[in-house]
């Protein structure tokens, strides 16, 4: 199974739609992933021609977001795992945001962090999708993966092409990519 995974759009603030690149970096995904900051439901909607499309919202989700399919956090069943979907990863002891490198720093082994998952989720997870960061993240802690796709319109508070990622599930097998879109053709 392949999953496109996606955050941080900002529309219509950075556009009337995603960048055109994002169908081409999502070409065969069965599922699309959105972590959040989506604004309006025409972003989901024109994410859903490409696929079907689960989403969570940002915590200014009821004051901000106009889209009505969000919710805050979920968990999404795909190829034999169990992926919790939030937009800010707010993990009790993490003193910063989850950048590269802080999740690890933060949560050495004998610190578990399933606990703390747990309890935002509601049960045990395989793997964590996140975004706020507008920074792509792919890590590995605890024997959980984290993703972090960045953001495809906005980079460092700019309005840049940025990234997305995606995520090929098989049994036993979890493998996430971060895509960079300028790379792409329009």
């Amino acid at each position: 199974m392949k999953i496109g995974i996606i955050s941080d759009t900002h529309i219509p603030s950075m556009g009337a739609e995603p960048p055109p690149q994002v169908k081409q970096a999502f070409q065969g995904v069965d599922l699309i992933l959105h972590a959040g900051d989506i604004y309006v439901q025409s972003c989901l909607d024109w994410l859903g021609k490409i696929a079907p499309v689960e989403a969570t919202s940002s915590w200014l989700g009821s004051a901000r977001e106009g889209a009505t399919r969000v919710g805050v956090p979920i968990v999404v069943e795909a190829g034999g795992f169990s992926i919790g979907l939030v937009h800010e990863l707010i993990l009790t002891g993490m003193s910063e945001d989850a950048y590269a490198g802080v999740i690890g720093k933060a949560f050495p082994p004998e610190r578990p962090l399933m606990p703390l998952l747990e309890k935002i989720f509601g049960k045990k997870v395989d793997i964590v999708v996140f975004g706020y960061t507008h920074e792509p993240l792919v890590e590995e802690h605890q024997g959980l993966l984290f993703v972090n796709p960045g953001s495809p319109t906005m980079i460092g508070q700019v309005r840049k092409m940025g990234t997305v990622a995606t995520l090929e599930l098989s049994p036993g097998k979890r493998e996430a990519k971060i895509i960079n879109l300028a790379a792409l053709s329009a």
